[in-house]
């Protein structure tokens, strides 16, 4: 279950690259949020569960900006510079965004531990980044990557402090309705340049339903069974599936300076996660540090 999530995870990065360029990152992102929240909350009603989002529908608007709305966008605009492995690598920033945001909100300590993944996390990104040619743009739309990261750590440490004991599938569809709602009035301002063709819609299809939807049911399903650490070990496996996904597909090249710059922020991510094992590590959390 773990290995078909970081793949399902891994090739969203791939679809984005492929839809984003002829829908625009904006009109992308809000058919996929809202074909998501549709296929969950239809979910919901056929398994008899049902959906509570009243109670709480600031907090999912919030989780649906910082955890949906805006990464997903972001990442999308990266994708129009960056590979898709690229922009995967860069992604697996979040536990170390995230243990920023843990220690300035709720005075979480910055072990040394932590300290050292943080610094390790800034030289694999300068050395992803760094060594890539092909012009001074690069390092924008890397950026843009990086910011998607930031906010998917913010995410993850407000829904703990809001959002803590709701029910999973309720976090799901809060999410993903919370980003239709947000990305809405700016999808209907900004217009694609023609109808996608069938394969681009496919695309988008297949990210909706599959790299969203499902893969979130199959994310809390891991967690129950499990537990939210060993699941959260999905973060060292999504680049490396989506630089697989982007070399067969896309024919995108494997470079020594993405390999390296993945190697480090994986190590990175291992010191500043391997750190917080016993820091609430079985509570429920919102999905986040996917694309």
């Amino acid at each position: 279950m773990l290995l078909a999530l970081a793949a399902i995870w891994g090739a969203s990065f791939l679809l984005l690259k492929i839809g984003a360029p002829v829908l625009g990152p904006i009109t992308l992102i809000e058919v996929r949020v809202a074909l998501a929240a549709g296929a969950l909350a239809l979910f919901a009603v056929l398994t008899g569960r049902g959906v509570r989002l009243r109670h709480r529908w600031w907090q999912y608007l919030v989780l649906g900006a910082v955890n949906a709305a805006l990464p997903f966008t972001l990442i999308a605009t990266a994708e129009l510079r960056l590979t898709s492995g690229v922009a995967a690598i860069l992604n697996a920033t979040t536990p170390m965004f995230t243990a920023i945001w843990a220690w300035a909100w709720q005075k979480e300590p910055l072990t040394p531990a932590k300290v050292s993944g943080v610094f390790l996390g800034i030289v694999g990104v300068a050395v992803l980044v760094g060594a890539g040619a092909g012009g001074q743009d690069l390092w924008t739309y890397a950026g843009l990557s990086l910011l998607a990261a930031f906010s998917y750590g913010f995410a993850g440490v407000f829904a703990v402090r809001h959002l803590r004991g709701e029910r999973p599938l309720d976090m799901a569809v809060g999410q993903q309705a919370g980003a239709a709602l947000w990305l809405v009035v700016p999808a209907l301002l900004v217009h694609p340049a023609g109808p996608p063709g069938a394969f681009v819609a496919l695309s988008v299809l297949v990210l909706a339903i599959v790299c969203t939807a499902a893969a979130y049911l199959l994310y809390f399903s891991l967690i129950q069974s499990v537990g939210a650490v060993r699941t959260l070990t999905v973060t060292f496996l999504v680049p490396v599936f989506a630089v697989l996904w982007g070399a067969l597909a896309l024919g995108e090249g494997l470079t020594l300076n993405m390999l390296l710059g993945l190697a480090i922020i994986l190590a990175s991510v291992a010191l500043v996660a391997g750190t917080t094992r016993r820091r609430g590590a079985e509570a429920p959390r919102a999905p986040a540090g996917d694309a």
